[in-house]
């Protein structure tokens, strides 16, 4: 199942894509929502965030690369930070540079939805199965904030700062997934899932060992090198094999 959240003619709804067209659901895929009314083309439709989190969970410095290239070691257990969905937006929604910050960076990175209420996962196994299935995300980072107060939350938590989207796909291996980023087309992030530190089923459960995970909440799981700079005016967008293009404007 690919699955999206929509609007049209003024109505929100999730829905399920088939090919080029999508079928609204009656709730969120996670909560057992059923197909309801005609397939409507996607080129017509307005693409939202794929869910609504109640929390985005973070984890930093998941990639050995991208630890070295910020001067940084690679933690001993998962370094864990939070998002506010307060910063959610969906594609083409703009990410707007705070006048706070004079270096913000793009991550692109792959995320999980959860679909059941998950707490202390004792395995892995059972972080696997309150998983309902992945999507693209961009933790945009106040990179110079982040440096100058040594933690996470300022830096990760402006508004517009973390894009999701386009889709939530359920088919899908993310072992061996490669995650990219391009800026006005030009390739700034390329790695695969299978540099990460700890593994996105890993990271689930060990989160849920700190905090339950409820339906719709996003775990995502850092970033392959090569982070840089945006301005006014770019383009920024995060790709995964298997899910898609995630396209936001900079403003």
């Amino acid at each position: 199942m690919r699955s999206c959240r929509f609007t049209r003619g003024g109505r929100e709804a999730y829905g399920v894509v088939e090919g080029t067209t999508v079928r609204a659901l009656s709730a969120a895929p996670w909560l057992g929502g059923l197909p309801e009314g005609p397939a409507l083309p996607l080129a017509d439709l307005e693409l939202l965030a794929p869910t609504l989190p109640g929390k985005v969970v973070a984890v930093g410095r998941n990639y050995r690369a991208h630890a070295a290239e910020q001067g940084a070691e690679v933690p001993k257990e998962p370094l864990l930070f939070l998002k506010p969905s307060s910063a959610v937006i969906g594609p083409g929604a703009a990410i707007v540079l705070p006048e706070a910050s004079k270096l913000v960076h793009h991550e692109s990175e792959l995320a999980a939805v959860i679909g059941r209420t998950l707490t202390r996962a004792g395995t892995a196994a059972e972080a696997r199965a309150a998983i309902f299935g992945w999507t693209c995300l961009n933790d945009v980072t106040a990179r110079d904030i982040q440096r100058a107060e040594g933690h996470f939350t300022r830096a990760k938590s402006f508004d517009t700062f973390c894009p999701i989207g386009p889709v939530v796909e359920t088919a899908l291996d993310p072992l061996d997934l490669t995650v990219s980023c391009r800026v006005n087309g030009e390739q700034r992030q390329r790695g695969t899932t299978r540099d990460m530190v700890y593994d996105p089923f890993l990271l689930v459960a060990f989160i849920s060992q700190v905090m339950t995970l409820y339906p719709g909440d996003v775990v995502t799981t850092g970033t392959p090198e090569g982070v840089g700079p945006l301005k006014r005016g770019d383009w920024v967008e995060v790709e995964i094999s298997g899910i898609g293009v995630l396209k936001n404007p900079v403003a």
